[in-house]
């Protein structure tokens, strides 16, 4: 199949708006690199609609990614509408049962980025010891590896993993992030590939620092300050118009 970056879609202003965004945060991801080939995937809730979420076209790379290419499914990751993409199935599931579990998961990612992957196959996952490991201390859930997650049967065991977090650990595999919107997704992402960073390179030039509970106390508690609506409204506006520059067929 020939690939198609464009398509005509008949839909409501609230979903278009969500099509964009999510496209957005698509060419972002692919623009840091944190992205694996066709794989991974982005998903978000379509706007009042309790069992809709779009998807990234299963083939496409994620800088191939646009508004009207995205592929709208069902709770159980059935296509709907006429997108000729089809849709990577074994990778929604896991996301599905966040959508269907979590009623904060309005936009889930999950990534295989180096050190994301190497922070979950470490014995002690995140380590408070960066400026940005401290702002999620007490706040991950983390889950063994089963394999790849393609068994619905696992979904009950992920959910009560991750217990009311935003973000779980898959050890040896990969994170998953969620938000109540996509910037917040985004921002909560952004803030943990750092922290992974940072750790990776901490553990090459030896023992990390570990700070003290009653520092991280008072870190987090000038973190919930800054906790707003719009939390990561405007770093995600900032790489839209970065994105911009570089190519703005995401829009389409």
């Amino acid at each position: 199949m020939a690939t198609q970056l464009k398509f005509e879609v008949k839909c409501s202003e609230a979903e278009w708006q969500a099509r964009q965004d999510l496209a957005a945060c698509y060419r972002i991801f692919a623009h840091l690199g944190w992205c694996e080939s066709i794989y991974n995937h982005i998903t978000l809730r379509v706007p009042g609609e309790d069992n809709a979420f779009l998807i990234n076209p299963y083939g496409l790379l994620w800088e191939e990614v646009t508004a009207s290419n995205l592929v709208k499914i069902d709770g159980d990751g059935n296509k709907v509408g006429d997108n000729p993409y089809p849709v990577n199935l074994a990778g929604f599931t896991q996301h599905s049962v966040f959508h269907k579990s979590l009623p904060y998961a309005h936009a889930i990612v999950h990534t295989h980025t180096p050190d994301t992957m190497a922070v979950c196959s470490t014995e002690g996952g995140l380590e408070a010891s960066n400026f940005y490991s401290c702002f999620f201390e007490g706040a991950i859930g983390y889950h063994d590896f089963e394999g790849i997650t393609v068994r619905s049967e696992e979904g009950e065991r992920l959910v009560k993993n991750i217990g009311n977090h935003f973000i779980l650990m898959l050890r040896n595999h990969g994170p998953v992030v969620m938000g109540r919107t996509i910037q917040e997704m985004f921002l909560m992402y952004y803030m943990l590939q750092r922290a992974c960073e940072v750790q990776v390179k901490t553990a090459s030039l030896g023992k990390p620092i570990v700070v003290p509970p009653e520092v991280i106390d008072t870190h987090q508690r000038d973190r919930d300050k800054q906790l707003t609506t719009d939390f990561g409204k405007l770093d995600f506006e900032a790489w839209k118009r970065k994105i911009d520059t570089i190519d703005r067929s995401w829009r389409d």
